[in-house]
């Protein structure tokens, strides 16, 4: 894999000195997912190894999707990338080992030497054409090729990191401001339709990257990646300084519809064409100097380029295709929809009698603002801050600093107390309902996961040890292992009794599905089921799951176990959802996909009911009465969908403030209690509508 430096000293530290029988040498750099290091085998043999980092080894769905990534890496292990030698996705900290490749990626290369000349351009795009071709060939799409994933050895080109393991919340920018998508090599249907994302999408990318390559930069270039994603699905190509030869193959491979673009055996083809013969010489490029000219600008024969348009325009549809159509949902809903209001004023008043509000409660505090209802108070944290509202008007009645030990979900209700959900930090608090001070404490070790289930808090530790804490006291309850849940993370229900733990099966095909008294500790019961199922809810003593498909970890079908008569329901959903969340409802499921797509699925009729396209690209966990399915959008929005019928009802205002150019990795799923609906929106306000109403929002 390539040499890369090192981004991440804290990350490198907490690396184990082995992986597996492999000795970790140097550290070749760290992303998002992990640490690559530089190993050796007993032999003696060079390896580039992927160690995971600790936080996503605790979580289960992370693990499922290493072991497609891994899975994925093997099945087109061959001359185009990087054949994996070892790999155990269920290790403490997963890993997996390929044959380490001498050689800098294209990104570095094009950093320090600038453009490519003609003739390595040449072998570039038929290498990575061959690449192509054999990772298609075993029913692989890369969907992340770009220049960082692409290593130039010696023999040709190496594509490498298949993206198939990717955390959940993988968008265009993250909090912190981190970018994850790499826009100018995403095809537009990426952006517009990505539950339709083939082969061709490669190729698209695969124009991208030569663009690159030729020139410094990609085809369509801004500092905003909004303005990016517009222009890939808009605008033509800026190809200024791409050869003349190459050009018109590399506009082909940028067509704006995949059944427009050239297979890599057309490619292959017509560059045989381009250039009768390849010379043999290393295919590394040489080094230049300052003084030895790179490829002159060429402006090729090709499509004119469009003017942008301007600012304004560009934000307002930047913001139409990356935040999810508000314009189209506005017309579907006609002018039914209030005005926000500010700075905490009421709005009018529904018919019920309730009075909608809006609060901003940490105005200058960051990121994500996650709620929960309990001791009849909504309660809220922000990182760095806890707090409590008055659910009747957003009152402020508390608010607690907890800088040592931020919460990274919303805080829970437990024992009588506000639990804050911390997953790294190094101190547990239970505050007061009333005034928000601390009534106990504990200590917490480096790294774990925690999880309220009824009246008991779940520790889990590294070594897989799992602890019932008292809510009420801090006290330890019990202490002990799971039997088949080697590293054990635990999710409970809203009026459940039960904790739910997986275990996935190395080759992706069961789940082990493990259910604890969390008052005890002790076993309920355990079943091994079909598929990689991940859990969204429990009803009438049935557990309902959503499972996904082995290669991409997209959502194919609904599954229903009945523990009673150990009775498992599958309905297969027409189309696979891209990182779908779900809710249930009676025995209906709710599933809202990334593209907006939501589908009820009745488990008893063994059917979908309707499916709707919201126009949302992406939105939070859905919640659902009897009447509505209600979900929070990137922009701030609250929706009501009605339930029976799958038709839009209403909506709020949309809500980004000064955060307008940045989108939550995750987002906080509204609240249902009361007949009222709170919700969250990424400018830090928190407000509340009538449930039963949605037309008067």
């Amino acid at each position: 894999m390539a040499p890369q430096g090192n981004t991440g000293a804290g990350a490198e530290a907490e690396l184990p000195e082995y992986a597996g029988h492999y000795r970790l040498e140097s550290c070749l750099g760290s992303g998002g997912m992990g640490v690559v290091h530089v190993a050796r085998s007993a032999s003696g043999m060079k390896l580039a190894v992927k160690v995971v980092h600790t936080e996503f080894a605790k979580d289960p769905e992370f693990r499922g999707r290493f072991r497609q990534e891994v899975a994925a890496a093997r099945k087109v292990s061959g001359a185009f990338t990087a054949s994996v030698v070892d790999a155990d996705p269920d290790a403490e900290r997963p890993w997996m080992a390929t044959l380490f490749i001498p050689g800098p990626t294209l990104s570095d290369e094009v950093k320090r030497n600038g453009p490519m000349a003609p003739a390595e351009l040449r072998r570039l795009m038929a290498g990575l054409a061959e690449a192509l071709r054999d990772i298609h060939r075993v029913g692989v799409v890369h969907r992340d090729l770009k220049p960082s994933n692409v290593l130039l050895a010696e023999d040709g080109p190496k594509v490498i990191d298949f993206g198939i393991s990717r955390p959940k919340d993988s968008e265009l920018r993250t909090e912190t401001g981190k970018l994850i998508g790499t826009p100018p090599f995403m095809a537009p249907e990426q952006f517009r339709r990505p539950r339709e994302v083939g082969p061709a999408a490669d190729i698209f990318a695969l124009g991208s990257v030569m663009v690159h390559a030729a020139t410094g930069r990609g085809p369509f270039d801004s500092d905003s990646p909004y303005v990016v994603a517009y222009q890939v699905v808009h605008d033509e190509p800026d190809l200024t300084g791409v050869p003349q030869n190459l050009a018109p193959l590399i506009v082909r491979c940028l067509a704006k519809e995949p059944e427009d673009r050239p297979t890599p055996d057309e490619l292959m083809r017509e560059l045989r064409s381009v250039a009768a013969s390849y010379d043999t010489q290393a295919f590394i490029p040489a080094q230049r100097t300052g003084d030895e000219p790179g490829p002159g600008p060429r402006k090729p024969a090709s499509r004119p380029r469009r003017r942008p348009p301007g600012k304004a325009a560009l934000a307002a549809v930047a913001a139409v295709l990356v935040l999810a159509g508000v314009l189209a949902c506005v017309q579907m809903l006609g002018d039914g929809g209030g005005t926000a209001a500010k700075g905490g004023d009421k709005r009018t008043a529904a018919a019920s009698g309730f009075v909608g509000w809006e609060s901003n409660p940490v105005p200058k505090g960051t990121g994500a603002v996650q709620c929960s209802y309990g001791t009849r108070q909504l309660v809220c944290a922000r990182p760095g801050t806890v707090f409590a509202l008055d659910p009747s008007d957003g009152t402020l009645r508390w608010q607690r600093s907890v800088a040592e030990s931020s919460p990274s979900k919303a805080p829970a209700v437990g024992g009588g107390f506000v639990q804050p959900m911390v997953d790294e930090g190094r101190r547990l608090e239970a505050l007061d309902p009333a005034s928000g001070k601390a009534r106990w404490r504990r200590t917490l070790p480096a790294h774990h996961a925690l999880q309220l289930a009824g009246g008991t808090l779940l520790l889990t530790l590294l070594d897989g040890t799992v602890t019932g804490v008292d809510a009420a006291t801090g006290a330890t309850k019990w202490s002990r292992r799971m039997p088949g849940q080697p590293m054990p993370t635990f999710v409970s229900f809203a009026g459940d009794p039960l904790a739910y733990t997986m275990n996935l099966s190395g080759d992706a095909s069961t789940t082990r599905v493990t259910a604890v008294d969390p008052a005890t500790g002790a076993v309920r019961w355990d079943a091994r089921l079909n598929g990689n199922l991940t859990p969204v809810g429990v009803q009438d003593g049935s557990v309902f799951f959503l499972a996904t498909d082995n290669l991409y970890g997209d959502t194919d079908a609904v599954v229903r176990y009945t523990p009673a008569s150990r009775s498992s329901d599958r309905v297969k959903l027409p189309v696979a959802r891209s990182d779908a969340q779900a809710t249930v409802h009676g025995n209906v499921v709710y599933v809202l996909a990334t593209n907006g797509s939501l589908d009820a699925v009745d488990t008893d009729a063994g059917k979908r009911l309707w499916t709707l396209e919201t126009s949302v690209s992406r939105g939070s966990v859905p919640v659902a009465d009897a009447r509505h399915v209600y979900f929070t959008a990137a922009d701030g929005r609250l929706l009501a969908v009605d339930a029976a019928e799958g038709r839009l009802v209403g909506q709020t205002p949309a809500r980004l403030g000064s955060n307008s150019g940045t989108v939550a990795g995750a987002l906080p799923k509204p609240v249902l209690a009361d007949g009222h609906v709170y919700a969250t929106a990424p400018d830090g306000t928190v407000f509340a509508v009538d449930a039963r109403k949605p037309s008067d929002w």
